[in-house]
């Protein structure tokens, strides 16, 4: 038997790979729900977790979605007791962004899962550097469940949409843009920009929009990726990190059928470029040479790439092949 534990978040991410999971039979442990405050959300999880105890058997799959706040470690000793192998699939390495653990407390925690389904190979080979051995397999790249039909057509000025949080603590780029936006206009959307600063006339702010309703109704011919306080580099903690993890944004423009832009030294940006569903730059001074140079059939083969995409991402196309390559991995480590 297959078990995983309904994570009970508003992460869209999360969210998914648990809906995924509940399509591919695999049984939710989390039978109880004791609340949605912190103390109900505590029972909740220890209750979820403590019935591995009794539903677990020699040979079954646990699949968990880390970090599990508290209850990993005890997850994983539970199902090594019951004679399970542990599958988890990693959102956020709290060693690398946020600093909470070391590297070596991070790859503790790991070590008790039989296998990985991490992000892409920058990360597979960072955590191997640091110890895992167990099996892995790079993910390449979120999938994002939406009922939304996508409605995408080119723009007569070229477009680049940029959503998600605009605050200018982590997005200061967005004030800085107007040298550099020739030939091109940027479409916001989010919660925390700065309207009143804005004096860009090729900056155009709508404001908070649903994901649903974005995917349905914006039409954009690029998504932008990137993080930080400048225009030549992603910076800060979210903007390094980017060196590492695959950001649910890109999966939310391609599941809208937008081709994407990233950093060159995004992790990113090797599959983006292979799948040919985006481009990547060094700077954002970059993009209005790189729009100028794409011809019509270039554009039409992103367009129809980003398109294919959006499919595959709304059947969970990439975590079932992760599901499918930790059981393969399991059955020849019985």
């Amino acid at each position: 038997m297959k078990y995983y534990i309904e994570v009970g978040t508003n992460n869209k991410a999360k969210q998914d790979i648990d809906e995924i999971c509940r399509r591919e039979g695999f049984c939710n442990l989390t039978r109880h729900n004791f609340g949605e405050g912190g103390i109900g959300r505590f029972f909740t999880k220890l209750v979820s977790v403590t019935s591995i105890l009794w539903h677990l058997h020699q040979d079954d799959m646990l699949f968990l979605q880390y970090p599990v706040k508290k209850f990993y470690f005890m997850a994983c000793t539970f199902a090594k007791w019951k004679g399970a192998k542990v599958v988890t699939v990693i959102h956020d390495l709290g060693a690398f962004r946020r600093h909470k653990l070391t590297a070596r407390q991070e790859n503790s925690r790991l070590s008790k899962t039989d296998f990985l389904i991490v992000h892409n190979p920058t990360m597979r080979d960072y955590l191997i550097e640091h110890g895992f051995k167990g099996g892995i397999h790079c993910l390449q790249i979120f999938d994002y469940l939406s009922d939304s039909q996508t409605s995408q057509q080119v723009q007569s000025t070229p477009t680049v949409v940029y959503a998600g949080n605009l605050g200018r603590w982590r997005n200061a780029f967005l004030y800085l843009l107007e040298p550099v936006m020739k030939g091109w206009q940027m479409e916001l959307y989010g919660k925390g920009f700065d309207n009143q600063a804005n004096h860009n006339p090729s900056l155009h702010y709508h404001g908070f929009m649903a994901s649903d309703d974005f995917i349905a109704n914006v039409h954009a011919d690029f998504g932008l990726v990137w993080d930080g306080d400048s225009l030549d580099e992603c910076t800060g903690d979210w903007g390094a990190y980017l060196r590492i993890n695959d950001p649910h944004k890109t999966s939310f423009y391609l599941r809208a059928g937008i081709p994407v832009i990233v950093w060159s030294q995004a992790a990113m940006a090797p599959f983006i470029e292979e799948q040919k569903v985006g481009i990547s730059v060094d700077s954002l001074s970059q993009i209005s040479e790189r729009l100028s140079q794409l011809s019509p059939s270039d554009y039409d083969l992103l367009k129809r790439n980003a398109a294919e995409m959006s499919r595959r991402l709304n059947d969970g196309y990439y975590i079932k092949q992760g599901l499918a390559a930790a059981n393969e991995y399991l059955m020849q480590h019985v």
